[in-house]
């Protein structure tokens, strides 16, 4: 077992599942790995349960009744990894749009003391490759949109690929954490900014998809953009309690 836990979560990944797993365990430093799956018709659990006596100790699995929402996927994941003292929390797309490699700086930012670490497309110039052009836009300005709103200093508001340390999940409430899809990421970062934790964002590149079909819908479009006016306002009102409770 090493301090280091890399979560994924997974819905019919059965193309990429193997690859990804193969390419954690190879590099540098040492992670572990624990796959969320939300049932998967595709049987992406059941490559998971052939390769763990590979590695035993280090490939961990949570199975879920079925498709619950990516949020609650890296809760369940987070919880797990609470439960079993690990330091670091990593979390990762399984499609490889999160290059493998860049965990070693994402870990490397976090040994240096950041309490969240954030791969960011954003933060030197717009690194992604071959999107289509309106996705890089929305995901663009989705980003700006929350800094605008919510204030707060992170250029890639939207992403998924980060490094929390363990005493920043620890002082999350999350039963408090309401939104289920894209809009998690913003409010797990928004509430570790309001919890006063540094954050440090990496420069990374964003890569295509390798095998399988986007989750990507409107209706976790819907919900990021109206869940951080909301944020905000639920921000806004405990700040005014404060004020009134002195």
């Amino acid at each position: 077992m090493t301090e280091n836990l890399v979560i994924i979560p997974t819905y019919n990944e059965k193309e990429n599942i193997e690859k990804m797993i193969q390419k954690v365990f190879s590099l540098p430093v040492g992670f572990d790995l624990l796959i969320v799956d939300d049932n998967s018709p595709d049987g992406t659990a059941q490559i998971v349960k052939k390769l763990q006596p590979n590695f035993p100790n280090q490939l961990h699995l949570l199975q879920r009744e079925g498709k619950l929402g990516l949020g609650t996927a890296y809760i369940a994941g987070f919880k797990w990894a609470l439960q079993h003292n690990y330091a670091r929390m990593f979390e990762m797309d399984a499609d490889f749009q999160h290059n493998p490699d860049d965990l070693v700086k994402l870990y490397q930012a976090s040994a240096d003391g950041a309490e969240l670490v954030i791969g960011s497309r954003y933060i030197t110039g717009v690194n992604v490759v071959n999107w289509p052009i309106q996705r890089v836009l929305m995901s663009y300005y989705a980003s700006a949109y929350v800094r605008m709103v919510t204030r707060m200093p992170v250029r890639d508001a939207t992403a998924g690929f980060k490094c929390y340390s363990r005493k920043v999940l620890e002082a999350i409430n999350f039963d408090k954490i309401k939104m289920k899809g894209y809009g998690f990421q913003i409010e797990m970062k928004f509430t570790s900014w309001k919890l006063g934790f540094s954050i440090k964002e990496v420069p990374i590149i964003f890569m295509p998809r390798e095998g399988g079909n986007s989750k990507m819908s409107g209706g976790i479009f819907n919900e990021a953009f109206w869940g951080v006016i909301g944020l905000k306002w639920k921000s806004i009102f405990t700040n005014f309690k404060k004020m009134h409770q002195h």
